[in-house]
């Protein structure tokens, strides 16, 4: 098991996990870090070479971002690039009306772009393919262009719907060009222009080499990196033949059966699921493997109730966008605070939402009165369209009374939307509940924290299954295969890791809470321990499976802003973005989410001091030390 590691300063803005070409989150080591990088300040902006995908644009996603623009802009047109033409024409929609919205009417302009091997690459109309290449070995893009002013309205679309293109599929795109490798070398020969680098930026260290512009810190500037050197980095030959020879990852051709295995893992339905599968494919995803009933709580739920998209939240995001099709229109409720693009995506896509912060028993008092004064005034609709919920909520892990939901939504005719990210369904079991059930797979599902990847799940028992099934023959799977191979890699025993995570959790939350406000500890550095064990535990123990735990996530609340922040600097495991890794994560989570409305998430009980932590699979004597360690600075700090 990994021990307890050194986090300080000189790993600002570098991957994590280390070393990791498509890490999904970045070191942000001390409280000061994390508040300049809110603010946008140059030391730190112009130190990250990371960041969580859907606010930071990979390295090779802004490469190819500029080569786009070079090729197809006009008079400085930006551009975001989809997976495919109904992501498109998604983008389009958005950015039309937002800017519309805030006075500002724009165009934007779509380009479906062709990259193949041969250098054949082309702009190409909506019906001619290239003929004299395989298709498999080709690449196509579906490229948004606008004016380089409304690039932050249209980086809203890419961080709310997360349905922006992978790093991986860019590096493949990268791949194809003649000109280009995606570590950005060029050919002598070459005459595709290079991204310039802005003058005023110097490289970082010695593992990257990279320049950004300060005017957009959440997403980058596409047009202002200088690719990494290719003596720091493995090639992307040199990546894959690690991956395959020793058998932690199928071929790439295998896709398909990867993402059939991912489905069958998800829908529950694997008699066996052999965690030491090698490079010649998993049981899991064999045409014939044998299949039981769903351990799921719904029986007959197959693989084919299981859909897969590149990221969770643009699972949530299609999960709204089905019932919007399905059902009469009406707001969505958002009950419990949720993670922050969870609440943007029901305001801004369709009628707008209901908001129950708080997430208590009270809260779902007040739902009841307002399903019914919704009611009796149009009694022919349903008073709703849908309710989202997590289980538990983050970042305050307060789980809300499902089956009493489950029965309002029955009697009023609405659906019920579960996200199981934090719960996860090893430990809990929602789905007899719910019309749909989201995930986020980044999470632990994965653990590497290197792939992206969400999941949508339809109850079959469900009553509306018919309708929302039939209206998923238009699925559009943009879900890149290499990603899809390596969640197939990561996640055949996670399983296992759960337990291991929710023991070590489970013992931490204790030692912490014994020194806590909570237990009587006079002027004690921690007020609250935020934890599904002692946070609403009778509606997180009516889901709650009989071999289950309480998860591998809590969040710290402490009695002053400076103890909070002591805590934070000297807790000795990687800080940043993200949740469900197989190593100890920490954030200061209010900072990062809602920096620009801390008031408002005050409000809900969000404090600005409010600490996250996503514990790992170190050995658990190490994590009590490191986590006395930090407490006597918090204790000292008070």
């Amino acid at each position: 098991m990994a021990a307890a590691v050194a986090v300080g300063s000189e790993t600002l803005g570098l991957s994590v996990p280390p070393f990791t070409q498509h890490a999904i989150s970045v070191s942000l080591p001390t409280w000061k870090d994390n508040v300049g990088y809110e603010k946008g300040e140059k030391r730190v902006i112009e130190s990250m070479v990371s960041g969580y995908p859907r606010f930071f644009l990979h390295l090779s996603i802004r490469k190819l971002a500029s080569m786009c623009e070079q090729k197809f802009g006009i008079n400085g047109e930006r551009c975001l690039l989809c997976p495919s033409k109904k992501v498109a024409d998604h983008c389009r929609t958005f950015v039309l009306g937002r800017a519309a919205l805030a006075g500002t009417p724009t165009h934007v302009r779509l380009v479906r772009y062709f990259i193949c091997p041969d250098d054949s690459s082309t702009p190409a109309s909506p019906t001619q393919q290239p003929s004299s290449i395989s298709p498999a070995r080709c690449a196509e893009l579906h490229i948004a262009l606008f004016p380089a002013e409304i690039f932050p309205i249209a980086k809203q679309f890419w961080q709310h719907s997360g349905l922006g293109i992978s790093s991986r599929l860019a590096e493949h795109c990268l791949s194809l060009l003649p000109s280009q490798d995606p570590h950005g070398s060029q050919s002598p020969s070459s005459t595709s222009p290079t991204p310039s680098p802005h003058p005023h930026f110097k490289p970082l260290n010695k593992h990257y080499s990279v320049k950004h512009s300060p005017r957009s810190p959440s997403l980058g500037d596409s047009r202002s990196t200088v690719p990494a050197t290719s003596s720091d980095i493995l090639t992307k030959d040199q990546s894959t033949y690690l991956e395959e020879r020793y058998g932690r990852n199928l071929p790439l051709s295998a896709g398909a059966f990867a993402k059939r295995a991912l489905r069958r893992r998800i829908a529950g339905v694997l008699v066996r699921d052999n965690v030491d599968d090698g490079p010649q494919g998993p049981c899991a995803g064999a045409q014939d493997v044998e299949i039981g009933p769903s351990s799921r709580g719904v029986r007959d739920i197959t693989e084919d109730d299981v859909f897969l998209y590149p990221t969770g939240m643009s699972a949530i995001w299609n999960a709204h966008q089905l019932v919007l099709r399905a059902r009469p229109s009406a707001k969505s409720v958002c009950f419990g605070f949720p993670y922050t693009d969870t609440l943007k995506i029901l305001e801004k896509w369709g009628p707008g939402a209901h908001f129950f912060g708080h997430g208590l028993d009270s809260d779902i008092d007040a739902l009841e009165n307002l399903l019914f004064e919704e009611s009796r005034q149009n009694p022919l609709s349903p008073p709703v369209l849908a309710l989202f919920t997590e289980f538990p909520s983050n970042p305050l892990l307060r789980s809300a009374d499902i089956p009493r939901l489950r029965a309002l939504a029955d009697k009023y005719d609405f659906l019920l939307v579960i996200d199981e990210t934090i719960g996860n369904f090893v430990n809990v079991q929602v789905l007899p509940y719910a019309d749909i059930v989201v995930s986020s797979l980044s999470k632990v599902f994965s653990g590497d924290a290197n792939a992206m990847g969400g999941s949508l799940v339809l109850n079959p028992k469900g009553r509306h299954y018919t309708t929302l099934k039939g209206h998923m023959t238009i699925y559009d799977d943009t879900y890149f295969d290499e990603d899809a191979l390596f969640m197939e890699r990561n996640s055949r025993n996670f399983a296992q890791r759960i337990r291991t995570i929710d023991e070590n959790t489970e013992a931490v939350c204790a030692f912490l809470r014994s020194r806590s406000a909570a237990e009587g500890v006079p002027s004690p550095a921690i007020k609250e321990v935020w934890y599904p064990k002692y946070t609403t535990p009778a509606n997180y123990l009516r889901c709650k499976l009989p071999d289950g735990g309480y998860g591998g996530l809590f969040s710290l609340t402490f009695a002053s802003l400076a103890a909070s922040q002591a805590f934070f600097d000297a807790l000795p495991y990687l800080k940043g973005p993200s949740l469900g890794t197989n190593f100890t994560l920490a954030c200061p989570y209010t900072i990062l989410a809602h920096y620009t409305e801390l008031g408002w998430a005050a409000q809900y009980g969000v404090e600005e001091g409010l600490v996250r932590i996503s514990v790992g699979l170190e050995d658990k004597e190490t994590l009590l030390r490191g986590f006395d360690a930090a407490l006597k600075a918090a204790e000292a700090a008070k």
